[in-house]
């Protein structure tokens, strides 16, 4: 199962970006909180001042009037021409209204008839008692008005974070970038280090916090290297110096089963040179797989491979007299250049050729289509069940259910060539004429350098 992973950049953008919002968000609630207060305090203290200011004239103007039977109404200068907030009321101890502002009725104010701030529903009241306490001037304030201010105020305050937030987002991805880039080259140079590269990691002007690793990475990969190079030294060389006295006892072991005249004498010998040649044939695909790791893929000098693979399909069936090869270039195609070694594609085609006439059904041919785009395709007759996951084959030692002679490290020895040549194989199966399995490989090389 595939982990998936989050960018760290990503992470820490999410993060602060979250952050500087919450942040933000509390920062404007507490100043609305402080805002309504002082708001609060500032309308009081008008409204108290508004009061004591328009008592004396309010009550001369209520003498100056006609009283008659109900509540006298003053009139307005400019009607309409300004929101207006304020309102007042004059009334006697016994609560009646007595004059009124015009913006309000002739309906009494709900709060007592005692000094001081009074709080409603929707209005702020504060009164003074005049005419030793016969009058009460009342003014209200609009408690609506006080809200919308402190809405206002809030909005003021929180729209800005609708700009100022992406800018943040911008700014703070920026400066993460910027501070996670060499954590972005350290991990580029990691992984580029694979079997084929254990090259140093030569970074400069690491943060401290990371400055280390290379180092450590460095020690690690020289020790790898180390080991498998003498890993690598151990088996070409122990292959390399079994060749010459495993050639001279598989001659000798021919002279003496040909000088045997018993049957059980011959037969004893027959099996011994047969396990002679299996580790012969062991050792020379342990010799090919030691050079498939030493890294021969690629080559500075272009070479037609499909002159190649005509000389190779050529030499094979002279060694192999009952194979049948079908070679088919695509039609038009007269060469196909590519900048790789030629041994090592000599070796991946051969694997492809012995696994084929190995594995293959011998009474049918074995087809090999080669494409202008690079690709190469070896498909042959199969007549034993192959594994319903064909990449098995792909691992050292994996083979095909058959008793003849193998050591299953064909196919692993050629994808490791392939990857060397910056190409892929691709195993599958395939339906034949006459309805029969087959078992194809593809090699898919990379196209030329431009």
């Amino acid at each position: 199962m595939r982990i998936k992973t989050r960018s760290l950049a990503g992470r820490l953008v999410l993060s602060l970006s979250v952050l500087l919002a919450v942040f933000w968000t509390i920062a404007v609630g507490l100043s609305i909180h402080v805002m309504r207060a002082e708001f609060d305090e500032v309308f009081d203290s008008a409204l108290q001042e508004t009061t004591e200011r328009l008592a004396p004239l309010v009550i001369d103007d209520f003498f100056r009037r006609d009283t008659g039977t109900g509540p006298n109404q003053v009139a307005a200068l400019n009607p309409g021409a300004t929101d207006e907030y304020l309102t007042y009321q004059v009334r006697d101890a016994s609560g009646r209204v007595l004059l009124h502002s015009h913006n309000v009725g002739a309906e009494p104010y709900a709060a007592p008839l005692s000094p001081g701030f009074w709080s409603g529903d929707d209005r702020r009241v504060f009164t003074i008692a005049t005419v030793s306490d016969t009058l009460f001037v009342q003014v209200a304030d609009s408690l609506a008005h006080r809200r919308e201010a402190t809405l206002e105020s809030a909005l003021t305050l929180l729209l800005p974070i609708l700009l100022l937030l992406p800018l943040g987002m911008f700014a703070i991805r920026w400066v993460v970038v910027r501070a996670t880039r060499p954590i972005n080259e350290l991990r580029d140079a990691i992984s580029r280090r694979d079997g084929n590269n254990l090259e140093p990691i030569a970074l400069r002007g690491l943060p401290t916090e990371i400055a280390t690793i290379p180092g450590s990475v460095n020690t690690l990969l020289g020790r790898l290297k180390l080991a498998l190079q003498a890993e690598r030294d151990l088996a070409a060389n122990s292959a390399h110096e079994l060749r010459t006295p495993l050639a001279g006892a598989l001659a000798q072991m021919e002279l003496l089963a040909d000088q045997l005249t018993e049957p059980d004498d011959r037969s004893r010998s027959h099996r011994v040179l047969e396990a002679l040649r299996r580790l012969s044939l062991m050792l020379e695909k342990l010799l090919q797989l030691s050079r498939a790791e030493a890294g021969v893929g690629l080559s500075s000098t272009p070479v037609d491979l499909l002159a190649l693979a005509k000389l190779l399909v050529e030499t094979f069936q002279r060694s192999h007299q009952t194979a049948m090869i079908v070679l088919l270039p695509e039609p038009g195609l007269s060469a196909l250049v590519r900048a790789l070694d030629p041994d090592a594609f000599a070796i991946a085609f051969n694997n492809l050729l012995e696994n084929a006439a190995r594995y293959g059904d011998a009474e049918q041919p074995i087809t090999i289509a080669i494409s202008a785009d690079g690709r190469i395709t070896v498909t042959n007759a199969v007549s034993v069940p192959l594994d319903p996951d064909l990449n098995v084959y792909r691992a050292r030692f994996r083979r095909g259910d058959t008793s003849k002679p193998g050591s299953g490290l064909g196919l692993a020895i050629v994808e490791k060539l392939v990857a060397q040549m910056n190409g892929t194989m691709a195993l599958r199966t395939v339906v034949l004429p006459q309805g029969r399995r087959g078992f194809e490989c593809e090699l898919s090389l990379p196209p030329p350098e431009q």
